[in-house]
């Protein structure tokens, strides 16, 4: 969710394994270790964001960018997953990261943990982020 390229992903991935292995001797026990596990990489995923937020996007085009084919035909179920992946990554990071935990189907005891907000809290937010996506969506 945080990254639209492979690469990206990949970089991203071993950048939170790496803050995770730095972090674990700091983990005092107080939360489940995947509760621990998400704080780290969720805020590791969104100081990335930040950080490459300000590089500009730029790629370079070559003779294959010319042969691309359109694609006319389109599943709709695929298409609505773009939709929807487009429109989350309209949210803030914060909606972004509780969006992310809601799809995992994590409980609301355990986001508010990770994200360290009230369980009550993060139920008014899934709901407003909701109708934002439904908004964003509509045709």
């Amino acid at each position: 969710m945080y990254c639209t390229e492979k690469d990206d992903r990949e970089d991203l991935f071993q950048e939170i394994v790496l803050q995770l292995w730095r972090s674990y001797p700091s983990f005092k026990g107080e939360a489940k270790i995947s509760t621990w596990m998400y704080r780290i990489s969720i805020n590791t995923a969104i100081t990335s964001l930040r950080k490459n937020s300000r590089k500009p996007v730029t790629q370079a085009l070559s003779v294959e960018h010319e042969n691309i084919n359109e694609i006319t035909e389109q599943r709709i179920d695929v298409e609505y997953a773009r939709e929807l992946q487009l429109a989350i990554n309209i949210l803030s990071k914060i909606d972004k990261a509780l969006v992310m935990l809601y799809l995992e189907e994590k409980s609301y005891k355990e986001i508010a943990e990770i994200l360290g907000i009230s369980e009550s809290n993060v139920g008014v937010k899934i709901n407003r982020i909701k109708k934002k996506l439904q908004e964003l969506i509509k045709p």
